[in-house]
């Protein structure tokens, strides 16, 4: 079944019809650019909508301003440092796989393709050696910039040291380091645990049990206070078996198993489980069907995150759904404004909002019945 693309908020149409225009040379380098109050004219919009669209540009670096002068299209030969061979790169260095990886990639490409920059793109591959690695490679190849989704474990390493000691522009996405100072964007990470819960709490679970991936890194912490805030707001005292921040996805099968059993047996256990991404999802229901524990009946599964191999709403009652995509674009957005304003050092951590789906959106959903997956 495919549905229909939501339309376009307004100030992003009127920002594609003016990159369009720019495009076909109505505007060129040097050039005043149309004002605030002509695009108000031109697109019928508000000016509020008008200052979006504007504002957007410029930080993406297809406009400039001039104090005392206005506005200008930007020479995109001066607007981003190259390199020797001539050439403007940005290294974007991510790990992992799944949806929400492949959404973040996706939208630094489109904001890369948009500004004719060229991405490098760098596998760390869930490992701090390699990022280290990825990183030094970046700084060897002469980037303008880099967008970094940080492995678990990060720290203040060498390579960060370098990056940051030579002054080259780095936006870190989706987590950040509590103790460096860089720009980040990030999901609203305690709004999935929070908000997560508290739905769940609406439907009358009093015993959740989290099964984590992940464990070193501020989204999951994030996430771990989100779901400790909510319990605290309705009265529900913490279960702290149900809420240890231990991996469970990397445990093998014998220890998963036998993990989930001692949970449920025991005299109080679990109604349902939050998984920490799709993968998770997809684990549990195939450990439980293992166990002949029916989903939805003996236990219910729900997810923080719909990264993995499926679409995971059939199989939770609930989960939430990260912007991968637009971190993406809001991490390059932030990277050419700095790229284009050096001497601008205050750090910036742009947060965007997730949403729930619940399993009353979904076509259908799946029971996990006694050994098979049913529909």
């Amino acid at each position: 079944m495919t549905t229909e693309e939501p339309p376009l908020p307004r100030y992003q149409q009127v920002k594609r019809e003016l990159r369009e225009a720019i495009a076909r040379r109505e505007y060129t380098p040097g050039q005043p650019f149309i004002t605030q109050r002509q695009v108000c004219e031109r697109f019928k919009v508000s000016t509020t909508t008008a200052v979006r669209a504007l504002n957007d540009l410029v930080a993406e670096g297809v406009l400039v301003r001039q104090q005392g002068r206005g506005t200008f299209v930007a020479d995109r030969q001066e607007t981003t440092p190259a390199r020797q061979d001539g050439t403007r790169s940005i290294a974007c260095v991510i790990h992992g796989r799944g949806p929400i990886k492949a959404g973040v990639v996706s939208g630094v490409e489109s904001v890369c393709a948009d500004l004719s920059l060229q991405m490098v793109l760098f596998d760390s591959k869930d490992s701090l050696a390699v990022q280290e690695q990825a990183l030094r490679r970046a700084l060897d190849s002469g980037v303008s910039g880099v967008v970094l989704y940080p492995v678990q474990g990060t720290t203040e390493s060498a390579a960060l040291s370098e990056v940051r000691r030579l002054g080259i522009p780095l936006v870190m996405v989706d987590r950040y380091l509590a103790h460096t100072p860089t720009d980040a964007v990030i999901a609203d990470h305690f709004a999935v645990g929070h908000d997560l819960t508290d739905h769940l709490i609406g439907l009358g679970h009093r015993r959740m049990a989290i099964l984590w991936d992940e464990t070193d890194c501020t989204s999951v912490r994030d996430r771990l206070s989100g779901h400790l805030q909510a319990l605290r707001a309705h009265g529900i005292p913490e279960r702290p078996d149900f809420t240890v921040l231990a991996t469970h996805q990397r445990l093998d099968r014998v220890e998963r198993i036998a993990r989930l059993t001692a949970m449920l047996d025991h005299p109080e256990p679990p109604t349902v489980l939050i998984c920490s991404d799709g993968y998770i999802v997809a684990t549990a229901a195939a450990d439980l069907a293992h166990l002949g524990v029916e989903v939805p009946g003996q236990v219910e599964l729900a997810g923080m995150d719909d990264a993995g191999p499926l679409d995971i709403l059939p199989l939770t009652i609930a989960a939430a759904v990260v912007p991968a995509e637009q971190l993406g674009r809001e991490s390059m957005r932030l990277l050419v404004e700095r790229i284009n304003a050096p001497t601008a050092t205050e750090p910036q951590r742009t947060v965007l909002p997730i949403t729930i789906h619940t399993r009353d959106t979904a076509v259908a959903y799946l029971q996990v019945m006694g050994g098979r997956l049913g529909a």
